[in-house]
């Protein structure tokens, strides 16, 4: 058994949370090791960062800080979390990873997508994902759902024209490389998302055995 990086992508009210957990019961029933973890997060000291990122604050955060800030957590994230899972032949099942960087910081906010890889090489090395799912729906149904859970986070009160940058950054990434990435229309009812899911898990085992 060899260890397997899945990472979940997409906008808010993508339901990633929900078909994570769908994939986890379907792997951990074929009777792997699955750890689930989010971005940014998933140790205690990067979920403070998390805290830092998600809260609406007075002060305006800069567009470098937040971007160095989500790298400070990946990096106690990698080290803690993620490296040691995979090193032991667990399947890690991210709920967002760096592509949500080059999403947010680069398709929202506009920073250089050099910048951005610089510090994805400095902090992960040769580390990517084996496979990223981009859940994808358009904005105007993502963002509904993000207002019906309640009160919305820093990035949520962001406008359209954000959302709609972060949205086509997450297609442009997985029409470059589509050995890595899979489309999920996420704005399909859920069953039929999960249908989707199923017909990945084969690889995916073949993937984790191989």
């Amino acid at each position: 058994m060899s260890g397997l990086f899945i990472t979940l992508e997409g906008p808010e009210g993508a339901g990633k949370s929900t078909n994570r957990e769908y994939l986890a019961e379907h792997l951990r029933a074929a009777g792997l090791d699955v750890v689930l973890t989010r971005e940014p997060g998933g140790t205690p000291l990067a979920e403070k960062v998390r805290e830092l990122l998600l809260t609406p604050s007075d002060e305006k955060m800069d567009a470098d800080t937040e971007l160095l800030l989500v790298f400070a957590a990946r990096a106690q994230h990698l080290a803690e979390v993620i490296r040691p899972a995979l090193a032991r032949g667990a399947v890690v099942l991210c709920d967002r990873f760096t592509d949500a960087t080059y999403a947010y910081q680069g398709g929202g906010r506009g920073l250089s997508l050099a910048r951005i890889a610089t510090l994805e090489t400095f902090v992960q090395g040769d580390l990517r994902p084996d496979l990223t799912l981009v859940f994808d729906l358009p904005v105007e149904i993502g963002l509904s759902r993000a207002a019906a859970r309640g009160r919305l986070d820093r990035f949520e009160q962001e406008g359209r024209a954000f959302f709609e940058a972060v949205r086509q950054a997450y297609l442009a990434r997985a029409q470059a490389a589509p050995q890595q990435y899979r489309l999920i229309d996420a704005a399909l009812p859920l069953a039929q998302v999960q249908q989707s899911l199923d017909s990945l898990l084969p690889q995916i085992l073949e993937r984790c055995r191989g």
